[in-house]
């Protein structure tokens, strides 16, 4: 399901045009980018929550050449599925 799907999904499942489930939506990714950026978290019981982890640096290695490459420490967004979702998805 890409965006687009979404958003029809959404304006269908709410009862919302498509253009406030767009805004809806959008409104829903901004928010959580900006908890992220600030290494917060956004936790939706029953869903899951949207985090943020540390990557070390770490040496790599250029698949063209084989040559190692240094790749630096990073931060990294991370979604954890909560248990009601789990259990819907293996229809427990």
């Amino acid at each position: 399901m890409n965006k687009t799907e979404l958003i029809d999904a959404i304006a269908k499942e709410a009862g919302l045009s498509k253009k406030d489930a767009a805004a809806a939506l959008n409104a829903f990714t901004e928010t959580v980018t900006k908890e992220l950026k600030k290494k917060g978290k956004v936790q939706l019981v029953g869903f899951g929550t949207f985090e943020t982890t540390k990557r070390a640096a770490r040496t790599g290695k250029n698949p063209q050449t084989g040559e190692a490459i240094k790749i630096p420490a990073s931060i990294a967004p991370k979604f954890k599925a909560g248990k009601a979702l789990k259990d819907l998805v293996n229809k427990k």
